[in-house]
Formats: structure tokens, sequence, C-alpha cells
């Protein structure tokens, strides 16, 4: 299919719906304590999604082809999860990392970001992860603009990710967004710069690495959805929602609590 070039209506939408997604994990921020399961995160999300933005979770029940309904209003990925990480009894304890990752329907469009939060003193080596990861995912997001190539992001991201002795994931990757949750492109976190779709202003789309401290590879848990790091070893990721503009681009999923840009 191809990637939907989106209009001046469909972008203003577009950057309330990223607000929103923004603002939730602003809200959840201060309740991202030990002590805490990941269970109660999704049912305080799920509430203030439903009762104080009045927007659809749109990961609660989503099911695309092959898999059950995903059974949470947003994912909790801890430690060696590296994504889709299901809500439910786990306690957060001081020293972990959790990724939480939220998609927020409003007016029929998507808002999807997900952080990074330390739990109580982190390791210094999972902090440089966290920070690490953080980082490659700017340098993808600066890559963006009119007449670049799919190709600068991944290989920005994967090259800063490479040089700092982690690795990137490969099965997974960002995707354009609208109306749809997942559209066209995929946004791979790895490749080489000149190749793959040319970028052109009302493009939208999310960058998100998936970032490891050991290898690469990964497996899938029994539930179908979580996925873990193959060798145990501890996972980061965080996402954007980018629109590429005349002159460059501009993150969409951004509010007061939105932690700013590494500086280059």
């Amino acid at each position: 299919m191809p990637i939907a070039i989106k209009t001046g209506e469909e972008i203003a939408a577009m950057r309330v719906a990223g607000r929103l997604a923004a603002e939730l994990l602003d809200w959840l921020a201060p309740q991202v304590q030990p002590g805490i399961t990941t269970g109660e995160i999704d049912r305080r999300a799920h509430d203030y999604q439903v009762n104080v933005q009045q927007v659809v979770p749109a990961t609660l029940n989503y099911q695309p082809p092959g898999h059950r309904p995903y059974p949470a209003s947003l994912c909790t990925s801890v430690n060696h999860v590296v994504c889709h990480g299901i809500p439910g009894d786990r306690k957060l304890k001081s020293g972990d990392i959790v990724n939480i990752d939220v998609t927020v329907i409003k007016d029929g469009f998507h808002g999807d970001s997900s952080r990074m939060f330390c739990i109580g003193a982190p390791s210094i080596q999972a902090r440089r992860l966290v920070d690490t990861a953080y980082a490659a995912m700017w340098k993808g997001i600066r890559a963006v603009r009119p007449g670049a190539r799919l190709g600068d992001i991944g290989q920005a991201i994967q090259e800063f990710t490479e040089r700092h002795h982690y690795s990137v994931v490969r099965e997974f990757c960002g995707h354009g967004i609208g109306r749809q949750f997942h559209e066209e492109p995929q946004v791979l976190h790895y490749g080489r710069a000149g190749t793959g779709a040319l970028l052109e202003p009302g493009m939208i789309f999310t960058i998100e690495p998936m970032i490891n401290a050991g290898r690469a590879a990964i497996r899938c848990l029994a539930d179908g959805w979580t996925i873990v790091t193959a060798d145990h070893s501890l996972s980061a990721q965080w996402e954007h929602t980018i629109l590429v503009t005349a002159d460059g681009h501009e993150v969409l999923t951004v509010s007061p609590g939105t932690p700013a840009p590494p500086s280059d």
C-alpha cells in the first residue's frame, strides 16, 4: 500500500492524539514507583483514558491476524522484556527498568508513544542502557526531513547503538500511523543510508528502537504477545510519533513532562 500523505485537518487531529498520549505518560509518571503492580498501572491508565481524557485505549482487544486479542490498555515491559509486556501481578521493585507503551484513539486518530522508567535506584549499567536507547531514538528522529530516505533513519540508529556496544532488535519496527494503528511505511531501526522510501511532507510514522544490552535475538512467550531477549539481557525502548514537515520534522507526542531531547 502507498504511504499516506496526511491533510492539514488530519495533521491537526494527530497533534491532539499525540499530545494526549504524552499527557497520559505524564500522569502515570509519579505513580510508577516500587511496590505498584503493572496491572494496577494498567487499571489506573484505563480509567484515566476513558473517564478523563475521553479517548479509546487502542491496545485493548487489539487483534492483528494470527494473534489473540491483547488484554490490556497499555504495555508494561520490565527488564528483559523487549515489548508487548502484558500487565499483571508483578510488583515493580527498586532497580527495575520498565517501558510503558500507550496508544490512544481520539476522534478516530491514533497517538502512540512510550517511555522508559527507572524504579528506585537502577544499576549504572541499566541507566546507561536507558539513556543510550533514548539517544538512539533521537538520532533517528534528527534524520527525518523531506528528501531523506527511510534507510537514513535506520543507519543513524544502528550506527549509534552499535558504537555503544548494544544491539538493535530486528523483528519489530516503527510504523505509519493515523486513522489506523499500523500503516505504511515500516520504519526499520537498522539499515543503510540512501535506501528505502523517500520522505515527503505530510508523512507521519513512529520511531521506536528496541535496544538490547546483549544480543539482538528475541523470543516470544507462551502468551503469544510478550517478547523477551533470548539471552535474558536488559532491553530498553522509547517511542515518539513524527511528522515530516516542509523543512524537517515535528514530534507530535510532546507534553509538559516529555523528556528533553539529548544534546547532539
